[in-house]
């Protein structure tokens, strides 16, 4: 990415308005479950305060649609990230406002504090400008260390850059180079690896990985709508209708013949982990049940060119990874990957929780922080957090 990050730039003794991922899971006590998306983004924190930086995060969680939710607030993020710096973060109860003007002019170098949840106010996701504005007016430069979110026209995201100096953390400058370089210079052979349940939301991925892949694997749902469109009776499968004509376009196109489908599927009765099933091939789907994983003989295929490959990108769970009857092809397409001797990028968040669940998170070459981020780049999407930065 030839864009500036913060090591490009003189930070010293400056005032940083830094965007961070901090959307972390809360149980019903309002307790951190897991904080991977605050320990992603340390390390720009770290550098910062290095360097004597008064560094302000901005950040949201979940989705309060423009009003105050208490169960919402960022604190106990706060208090987390206090713990992990072993220092005070101070807590700002609002994003805007002499409140915050006040607190942050009070700051020291090497100080840290955390604004409330940004989309406690309407005005970020309406990109409000006079809002990106004000926003703009706490600090001397922009730093996006947010991958999860550039993807996304928001005040404190594309807003905020056309005021201040932007430049880019560790954590985005990592996640945008690691995916650019296996999209503009991939290693050959180039696999590509495409599940989930609809087409329809895969169709910018599929439509630009093709052009690019040696190979591009269908798995999940989404692969029903391919066998129905090659003229499987797919049963009570889910079958997106409305993309048959669309799917059967696509399978005449030139390059078509890179697309691989399952040969074999395991069919169950019911949706349920008791129910009934049966590994079966794809034309003998019985009557009145429902695909829910790839078989074994298609991991296997799939297993194969995997493991030639130099380069793979993943995108999408094979099955109904969740439940454990139907687990097996996305297990057996992980393992896959984590063997082959090949740059390996897994995207989305269904697809990185399928491996941290199997414990192999640790045996790729990269899992992504952003699934609709990392979706919008394999679909060759201009990113609005990463347009407006400073070009190096």
């Amino acid at each position: 990415m030839e864009k500036k990050s913060v090591r490009d730039i003189d930070v010293a003794g400056k005032t940083i308005l830094m965007r961070v991922d901090f959307n972390v899971p809360l149980d019903e006590n309002g307790c951190i479950t897991n904080d991977s998306r605050i320990q992603g983004a340390i390390p720009t924190i770290t550098h910062l305060l290095e360097n004597g930086v008064k560094v302000v995060l901005v950040s949201h969680l979940g989705r309060p649609k423009g009003k105050f939710v208490d169960s919402m607030s960022l604190k106990p993020v706060a208090d987390r990230l206090g713990e992990i710096l072993q220092k005070d973060v101070c807590f700002i109860p609002a994003c805007i406002g002499e409140e915050v003007r006040s607190a942050v002019q009070k700051m020291s170098g090497g100080e840290v504090a955390m604004l409330e949840n940004i989309r406690f106010y309407p005005e970020e996701e309406a990109n409000d400008d006079s809002f990106a504005k004000e926003l703009a007016a706490l600090a001397d430069i922009y730093v996006n260390d947010a991958f999860g979110t550039v993807h996304r026209a928001h005040a404190s995201i594309s807003g905020v850059t056309k005021y201040l100096p932007s430049v880019c953390g560790f954590l985005l400058e990592k996640e945008v180079n690691t995916l650019a370089r296996a999209l503009e210079q991939p290693e050959k052979p180039f696999i590509a690896i495409v599940g989930g349940s609809k087409v329809s939301d895969k169709i910018g991925v599929i439509k630009n990985l093709l052009g690019k892949v040696d190979y591009l694997l269908i798995g999940g749902g989404m692969a029903n709508t391919f066998l129905a469109a090659k003229g499987y009776d797919m049963q009570k499968s889910l079958v997106e209708e409305a993309m048959l004509d669309w799917t059967r376009e696509l399978l005449t196109q030139p390059g078509a013949e890179k697309i691989l489908l399952p040969v074999d599927v395991v069919a169950a009765e019911r949706f349920a982990v008791d129910s009934d099933k049966a590994v079966v091939s794809c034309d003998k789907v019985p009557a009145d049940w429902m695909v829910l994983d790839i078989g074994p003989e298609t991991v296997a295929v799939y297993g194969e060119k995997i493991a030639a490959a130099k380069t793979v990108i993943w995108n999408g769970p094979m099955g109904v990874f969740e439940m454990e009857p139907f687990a097996a092809g996305t297990r057996g397409v992980a393992q896959a990957v984590c063997d082959s001797d090949c740059l390996s990028i897994i995207g989305g968040g269904d697809s990185v929780a399928a491996i941290t669940q199997m414990g192999l998170i640790d045996k790729v070459s990269h899992a992504s922080t952003g699934g609709g981020a990392s979706l919008k780049m394999l679909e060759g999407a201009a990113l609005p957090g990463v347009v407006g930065l400073e070009e190096k």
